[in-house]
Parts: C-alpha cells; structure tokens; sequence
C-alpha cells in the first residue's frame, strides 16, 4: 500500500475539557487492548477535514481515571498500533509564568517531570540489552510549528514556548511548591504530560503539547482554586484548542510521512 496522510491517522489525546471532539466526523470507534493492559476509552477514527484522526480520551468518557492512574503505555501503544505517527496531547494546566492566565493557550518546548511511582517506560522486564532514548527536546520541534502557524493563523492568544512542570496528583500543589517550580523554570503545572511523552518518544512518535491554562497556580492569587473557576476558563478557551487543531490537522498528517530531524 502506498502511504500518504489520507491513510495514516493523527492522534489526539483529549484530556479535561476534551473528551470528545464535536466536529470529528466519526467513521467508527475500536475497543482495543494492548500488551500493558486497556487504554483509558475506546479509539474513536473520524475525519478533521481531509485529516483521518483518531481520538482517545485519556481520562476516560466520561471523566473518571484521576492522572495518577491513566495506563499511560497502554494509551500510547494502542495509538501506536492504530497507525498513529504523530500524537498532539491537549492537557489542561495551571497557570505560573505572568502571562500564562486562564483560558491562554501554550505550546511548551520544555518539561520536568516530579512525577513519581507511574508505569513512565516500556523498556523493562526481561530485555535483551538496555534502551536509553535522548530526550533532550520532550516535544517534537516540527510539530510544535505547526500549531504555533495554526494558532497565529486563527488569531488567538498563545504562548509558542513555556515548560511544563508534572507533579503527581490529584490533589492540585501548595503555593511553596509553585514558587520551587517557579525557581526551577516552570511556567506551567499539569499532571498528565508525564510519561505521556516519554513513552511516545521510546516509540518514536512525533509528539506535541497543547495546553490550555485553566488557573492559575497555587499562591498567584489571593483566593483557593475552584472548579467553577476552571470550568469558566475551559469555557473560554477550549473553541481555540479547536479552531488549532482544525488547521493543524492536514500539516501534522503530513509530518507523520517524514522522518524526525535530529
């Protein structure tokens, strides 16, 4: 079979705010299992445009497995097995840098992981040697192009840079940990992007960012974080995370046709 972007998939991983695309034209939906068990919901194939997508919603439809318990290898693998090569994860994050506020969009090119204790890679058991990837840029550079030219094309407030901090959950951080991961660099804090691209790196898969800040983190306002709040912000900014990944759709189906750049 000749290979061209009207046969291999993108992938999108849905996270808070994203558990379903509404203007996917759905073709059909796969229940699967891998090798590390069931990924967090059925595969949903459509069509975004000219773009066969597949869509999986990481925390469950509806929304139900907490970041912590997301079988992370499985969701990946099974959109590795589908014939996804390029993966674009939408994560819902808090807000640190000063222009980082609800409802802005960020396309992050750095992240630290303070995870801990999670399945983060599928080179353990009984192996013939050991595997260590490079990971010195998490996100695919090409791909996070792609998104930044879609968003400037839409006109919308984002940020085309920004590092992501993962922290463990559920339970949102304490104001002295946002100011350690202020220090460090952080401008965002989620809890999903974690070993989200790691493992799409160990598959060698194009994998990017789309965040969409819905608080701000801990200590950067003088009130407690509310779900009302991010609610209100999802509301706000989730038609951008859209209007993105609509016009990213055919470049990044293109992209999964090439080999990545060292």
């Amino acid at each position: 079979m000749t290979v061209t972007n009207d046969n291999v998939p993108v992938g999108i991983i849905g996270g808070t705010g994203l558990t379903s695309l509404s203007n996917i034209q759905i073709t059909g939906e796969e229940t699967v299992t891998t090798a590390w068990g069931e990924p967090s919901s059925t595969l949903v194939r459509g069509q975004l445009g000219d773009q066969p997508v597949i869509f999986l919603a990481r925390h469950g439809n509806p929304h139900r497995i907490p970041p912590h318990q997301v079988n992370y290898r499985a969701n990946i693998q099974a959109l590795h097995d589908a014939g996804a090569r390029v993966l674009v994860g939408v994560n819902a994050v808090g807000g640190i840098h000063a222009n980082m506020g609800p409802a802005h969009i960020v396309i992050p090119d750095q992240l630290i992981d303070y995870t801990w204790g999670r399945a983060s890679t599928f080179f353990e058991g009984e192996l013939e040697e050991v595997t260590h990837i490079d990971f010195t840029w998490p996100y695919d550079q090409e791909a996070r192009q792609v998104l930044i030219d879609a968003a400037r094309a839409a006109s919308l407030s984002f940020s085309g840079f920004g590092v992501y901090g993962a922290t463990q959950g559920p339970r949102l951080e304490t104001a002295a940990e946002i100011r350690r991961m202020e220090r460090d660099g952080c401008d965002i804090v989620g809890m999903t992007g974690m070993p989200e691209a790691v493992l799409a790196a160990e598959l060698g898969l194009r994998y990017v960012s789309l965040g969409l800040v819905v608080n701000w983190a801990a200590g950067k306002t003088d009130h407690i974080i509310t779900m009302a709040e991010i609610e209100e912000a999802i509301a706000q900014g989730m038609s951008g995370v859209r209007q993105i990944l609509e016009r990213s759709m055919a470049s990044l189906g293109q992209l999964a046709l090439t080999p990545q750049s060292s």
